[in-house]
């Protein structure tokens, strides 16, 4: 079985695109404000495992929570982690009801249409999990069969942008779509769905918590992708300045610890 764990991303290039025309070019960058007031607001989906999601003692921990928190260290303020509906993210953020968003957030040149990104941080996947006495082998075996993702996911993304238009041979030539990951592997080990997708980091950590339950991977996948922080168009100041200290967390070896907590094998 192939087993590709996330990958660091090397190159912390700037990747987000700027501001737009129209009423984005008088809105206001909100860095010196955050700045002022001491706190960046950032939106997560807090049952995303282990990007950011909530421990035994309903604590907000997790990879993205580690470095969110090491960043706003860098940059002399705090961080208030606000759990947000995850298919309304981006309205969130324009609405100022948070200041980023960072939680295992995948580049996608839809999403590059609404928000700047920051440079990509990690590698990850949209990995294909059913359970394991399923005859389910490849990709092409999903047809006629019900497949389950997290609504206003990347999977969904990914699987709506396959080639082969693989998804017009689902059961009822769609997606089945839950509000939370969790809702998607409970579809599965229910048996309601016969397969699932989800990302690699959060797929491969589920299963390892949930031993109890013969889930199998398979090879093929819905394909590769990369994580950022979201920030609004305007907040160019702010994105050079989480650039700047996650490029500062890369040399120091900052990076590296918190990678090595959250997914060293």
């Amino acid at each position: 079985m192939k087993n590709t764990m996330a990958k660091v991303v090397l190159g912390l290039g700037m990747v987000g695109v700027l501001a737009g025309c129209g009423a984005e070019e008088t809105a206001k960058d909100s860095f010196d404000q955050i700045k002022e007031e001491g706190t960046l607001v950032v939106g997560l989906d807090d049952t995303f495992a282990p990007m950011g999601f909530r421990d035994s003692n309903g604590d907000i921990v997790g990879f993205d929570v580690d470095l969110a928190n090491e960043v706003a260290e860098k940059l002399d303020i705090e961080v208030e982690f606000q759990a947000i509906d995850w298919a309304l993210k981006e309205t969130e953020l324009k609405s100022d009801n948070i200041d980023v968003i960072w939680n295992g957030y995948t580049i996608t040149d839809e999403r590059k249409k609404q928000v700047d990104f920051s440079s990509p941080y990690l590698e990850n996947s949209q990995i294909i999990i059913v359970l394991e006495d399923s005859e389910i082998q490849t990709k092409e075996d999903l047809s006629g069969k019900v497949v389950a993702a997290q609504q206003s996911s990347s999977a969904v993304d990914a699987i709506n942008a396959d080639e082969s238009n693989i998804v017009e041979k689902f059961t009822n030539q769609e997606v089945v779509l839950y509000p939370s990951n969790n809702d998607v592997f409970n579809d599965l080990a229910s048996g309601r769905s016969d397969a699932i997708v989800v990302d690699e980091t959060l797929g491969r950590y589920y299963m390892k918590q949930n031993e109890e339950i013969s889930y199998r991977v398979l090879e093929d996948n819905f394909g590769e992708e990369e994580y950022a922080v979201g920030m609004r168009k305007e907040d160019d100041k702010l994105t050079e300045a989480i650039n700047d200290a996650l490029n500062e967390m890369k040399t120091d070896g900052t990076f590296d610890e918190i990678y090595a907590k959250w997914f060293a094998e």
